[in-house]
C-alpha cells in the first residue's frame, strides 16, 4: 500500500481566497516565488491577481507561462532553465523560493517537476515511482488549481511526459507534494463548458477508481466516497449553474478530496487506457476517461459487486446495485454531450492491440480490483469502440 505522506499540508477554501496567496507564501517564508502557469489563465487576469496579492506581501514573482497540456519534460526543463537563469536559489536552506503552481493538473505537475530539477537537479526520468526519489531537500510549494478535476494539489506525483515517445511518467516524492493549497471557486468562473465536463469526468474517475483499488484503506475510502457524493450531485449543476459560487465549490472540494483518496490509495485499469489514447492520438485525458469509465466499471463488478454496492450509496440516484455506477456515469456523458466511443474520437481499431499492450504495463494496472492482461484490455478498448 503507497505510504502516507509525511507533510502536513494546509488547505484554504472559499470564494476569493486567491487573495491570501501572499500571506501563504509569507508563512511559506517566501521572498522570492516561482510561479508555473499557461498563457490561458494568464489570459483570464487569474495571474495579475495572484501577483497583486504577492506585491502586498512584498514578495517578488517569476513567472513561467508556457506551459502546455500534458506537460513534457522539454516544458519542466524549459522553466527550471528561467528559474536558474535568474538566480532562483534557496539560500541557508532558509525557504526563501516558494514554487506556485497556478492552473489546472499540467501547470501544478509542471510546478512539481521544476522543484524536483531546481532542488535536487538531475532530469524527470530520474524521479520515477520506481525509479530514483529526491535526495536533497526540496523547496515549499503552493498548489492552487483553477479546474475541478486532476487533484494534483493533494497528490506528490507529477505527471510527466517524456518528450520524445510521450509515454506519461508518474514522478513522486513526499516531499513534492504542495505545502499549501488554495481552492477558490472563482478561479472556475472561467472553465470552458467542455473543460468542465472533461476535468468533472476524470474527478469522478479518481473517486470511483481508488475507492476499488487493491491498495485502498478505510481511511481513503471515506474520502473516495465523500468526494463522489459532492462530485455526483454537481456535476450537472456546474454545467447548468455555472454562475454559481457554492456548486463551484463543492466541485472543487469533490475533486480536491478525490485526489487526496489517490494519494493515500491507487488508480486502476481506467487510466491505464486511457493514457495511451492521449499519447498516440492527443485525445483529451477526462475525455478518454469518459469513454472507457462504464465499460471498465462493468468489467470490474463482475468480481467486485460488494465495492460496487457500496459505491452506489453516494450516488444522488439509484438503480440495480452492480450497474447503478455504470449507468449514473453513462447518464452524466450524455447530458454533457461528450463522446461516449473511441470510434467517435477517431481512434484506429487496428491500434488497438499495442494500445492494449502498453496500458498493461502502466503502473495503475497493478491496483485495479480484478487482475487484467493486456488481452482483458484489448477487450475493454474493444467494448469502447
Amino acid at each position: 500500500m503507497p505510504s502516507i505522506p509525511d507533510i502536513t499540508q494546509q488547505v484554504i477554501f472559499g470564494a476569493g481566497s486567491l487573495s491570501r496567496l501572499g500571506e501563504v507564501a509569507a508563512g511559506l517564508g517566501g521572498h522570492q516565488t516561482f510561479l508555473v502557469t499557461d498563457a490561458g489563465v494568464r489570459k483570464a487576469g487569474i495571474v495579475d491577481a495572484a501577483l497583486s496579492s504577492l506585491r502586498s506581501a512584498s514578495i517578488e514573482c517569476c513567472v513561467f507561462d508556457a506551459v502546455e497540456e500534458n506537460p513534457t519534460t522539454h516544458h519542466v526543463e524549459e522553466a527550471t532553465a528561467l528559474a536558474r537563469q535568474l538566480n532562483l536559489h534557496s539560500k541557508n536552506k532558509s525557504a526563501e523560493v516558494v514554487i506556485i503552481g497556478l492552473g489546472g493538473g499540467s501547470a501544478m505537475d509542471c510546478a512539481k517537476g521544476v522543484n524536483f530539477l531546481l532542488s535536487n537537479g538531475g532530469r524527470m526520468e530520474d524521479y520515477r515511482a520506481d525509479g530514483g526519489v529526491a535526495t536533497k531537500a526540496m523547496l515549499p510549494s503552493i498548489g492552487v488549481p483553477t479546474t475541478a478535476g486532476t487533484g494534483s494539489e493533494a497528490q506528490r506525483f507529477a505527471l510527466i511526459s517524456a518528450a520524445d515517445s510521450h509515454e506519461k511518467m508518474a514522478c513522486g516524492d513526499t516531499r513534492a507534494r504542495f505545502r499549501s493549497v488554495i481552492l477558490d471557486a472563482d478561479l472556475l468562473r472561467s472553465v470552458p463548458t467542455l473543460t468542465r465536463c472533461a476535468v468533472g469526468m476524470d474527478a469522478l474517475s479518481h473517486a470511483i477508481e481508488s475507492f476499488v483499488s487493491t491498495s485502498a484503506s478505510a481511511h481513503s475510502r471515506f474520502l473516495s466516497a465523500q468526494a463522489l457524493c459532492l462530485l455526483d450531485a454537481n456535476f450537472q449543476m456546474s454545467l447548468a449553474m455555472p454562475a454559481s459560487s457554492a456548486v463551484r465549490g463543492r466541485m472543487m472540494l469533490g475533486a480536491h478530496w478525490a485526489g487526496a483518496a489517490i494519494e493515500r490509495s491507487m488508480l486502476g485499469a481506467t487510466h491505464a487506457c486511457a493514457n495511451p489514447l492521449t499519447a498516440r492520438y492527443g485525445i483529451v485525458h477526462g475525455v478518454a476517461i469518459g469513454v472507457l469509465l462504464p465499460h471498465v466499471i462493468r468489467f470490474n463488478a463482475a468480481t467486485n459487486k460488494a465495492a460496487y454496492l457500496q459505491l452506489s450509496a453516494s450516488l444522488s440516484t439509484t438503480g440495480a446495485a452492480v450497474t447503478a455506477v455504470a449507468e449514473r456515469i453513462e447518464i452524466l456523458l450524455r447530458e454533457s454531450a461528450m463522446p461516449t466511443n473511441l470510434s467517435a474520437l477517431g481512434v484506429a481499431r487496428d491500434d488497438l492491440p499495442a494500445m492494449a499492450a502498453t496500458a498493461a504495463l502502466h503502473k495503475t494496472a497493478q491496483f485495479n480490483p480484478r487482475s487484467v492482461t493486456a488481452a482483458d484490455l484489448l477487450v475493454l478498448y474493444e467494448a469502447a469502440f
